[in-house]
């Protein structure tokens, strides 16, 4: 069986969402993977309430990222200037498995540099923030909490997922 890879990020807010996903799949299996995107699953249509279908999508994910054998991350800011957050549990969950996790993040820099680059409005003086709150600075490209525990990589998900399937063997 090939490697089965999630393929974890906010691609699934896409206008293109499905389309994104087939793309992504199509990349996977140009490298001899299966890719497990979030929007293969559908909604069981008697689930009409909205917190029961949040609870179908959380646990239908969960189950996809138990049977990948790696997770493919887009990392890119999302809505501000950090990660998807739902992304970021599924990284979590899947480092918590002691699966590997390959993020990719558009540009070089440190956090505190990307930020200065992509959304200057929210700067102040220094390493704070415009509210006077610090800025991580450690010279990596995201939060420590996701760049210690990842392999990162700047470019798209074909670099990433080379990474990632070096990594899986």
């Amino acid at each position: 069986m090939p490697p089965r890879i999630y393929l974890a990020g906010p691609d699934v807010f896409r206008p293109d969402a499905i389309a994104q996903g087939d793309a992504l799949k199509a990349l996977c299996a140009g490298q001899g993977c299966e890719g497990l995107f979030p929007l293969d699953n559908a909604i069981p249509v008697e689930l009409t309430e909205p917190r029961a279908q949040a609870a179908w999508i959380y646990r239908a994910n969960v189950a996809l990222i138990e049977q990948a054998d790696g997770v493919l991350a887009n990392l890119d800011f999302f809505r501000g200037a950090e990660p998807d957050s739902g992304t970021c549990f599924e990284v979590g969950y899947a480092v918590a498995l002691g699966k590997p996790v390959v993020g990719y993040v558009p540009e070089q820099g440190s956090l505190a540099e990307r930020i200065r680059a992509r959304h200057p409005e929210w700067l102040g003086t220094g390493l704070l923030d415009r509210d006077g709150w610090t800025l991580e600075e450690f010279g990596l490209p995201l939060n420590l909490m996701l760049a210690v525990s990842t392999s990162l990589v700047v470019g798209g998900p074909e670099v990433a997922l080379a990474v990632l399937r070096e990594r899986l063997g």
